[in-house]
């Protein structure tokens, strides 16, 4: 079960490579880079239209979300969803391939990897190792712009790999499902600003900083490696569990490392601490740093 879960959402930078040198990219396979940066350190769109993988497009993280929702990359709507990635050629029997240039080797892939998922859509892989790694692989680059043929997606979110605030709310107390926070422990513990937010953590969650599950070459660790990760934490991943964040991103890491270890059904907490932060009650908001009003 696990071996079948870990050629399923991984490719390797060689496969792909090949994948590309046969023409295989098109209708059948799409590659889609899902990179995002902070605005004031690196322009994603301008380094794709620099250099990509030969064939890929652009996914916008940006684009492809609820722009109504006063917290970041909420998910769209289903037929948000399916245009955007319709306009991108990717059909329901499209194989789609993630990738992301951050220097830790995925940091936003996993997000739309995740997303295609609560969309539906069970032919997406992350290209392990992320961009980083192709180009240092020596594999091709290319600054040519494909313009794909646009496709026919159908989407329906499976509600079951996404938890709201209501139902994280209910959790607390009920303690139905596990919680894991891939966020950096002092972020977890509220030692340290989480990017403006005074930090903390919903009672009862687990802290996993996200790189955690990657190697000092940005691959994934081994399924191996990774199961003993979440027994060291006391994670069952025999029973329900749901991962959160600052804005819902990291958190698909946590996803991606438990399919790669045969749990399908990880949800995550889409708002996660930013929606948390806004509107859990004080004593929901559990902290080892007592601070005054903002």
């Amino acid at each position: 079960m696990a071996r079948q879960g870990l050629s399923r959402a991984l490719v390797t930078a060689s496969w792909l490579a090949e994948a590309v040198r046969a023409g295989r990219v098109g209708a059948g396979l799409r590659v889609l880079d899902a990179s995002w940066y902070p605005p004031k350190e690196r322009n994603a769109r301008q380094e794709f239209k620099e250099r990509h993988i030969p064939g890929a497009s652009f996914f916008d993280i940006e684009e492809c979300r609820d722009k109504s929702s006063p917290y970041d990359f909420m998910l769209p709507s289903e037929s948000q969803f399916a245009d955007y990635v319709g306009g991108l050629g990717v059909s329901n029997d499209t194989h789609v391939v993630v990738y992301d240039g951050d220097e830790v080797g995925t940091f936003y892939a996993p997000r739309a990897w995740w997303m295609f998922r609560a969309f539906g859509h069970k032919e997406v892989s992350v290209l392990n190792g992320g961009f980083k790694n192709w180009v240092k692989e020596g594999h091709p680059v290319t600054a040519e712009i494909t313009q794909p043929t646009p496709a026919v997606f159908k989407a329906r979110l499976n509600r079951a790999l996404v938890k709201t605030f209501d139902e994280m709310v209910q959790n607390v107390s009920s303690l139905k499902f596990q919680v894991v926070d891939s966020r950096p422990e002092g972020r977890f513990r509220g030692t340290e600003l989480d990017q403006g937010l005074e930090s903390g953590h919903i009672p009862g969650a687990v802290n996993i900083p996200f790189h955690s599950f990657l190697s000092e070459t940005g691959h994934e660790k081994s399924i191996e490696e990774i199961q003993e990760i979440f027994r060291a934490k006391n994670v069952d991943l025999s029973k329900p569990l749901t991962a959160t964040c600052r804005k819902g991103v990291t958190a698909c890491q946590i996803a991606l490392a438990a399919f790669l270890c045969g749990k399908r059904d990880v949800a995550v907490y889409d708002g996660s601490w930013s929606e948390w932060f806004h509107r859990a009650p004080p004593h929901y908001k559990v902290s080892e740093v007592k601070r005054g009003k903002a």
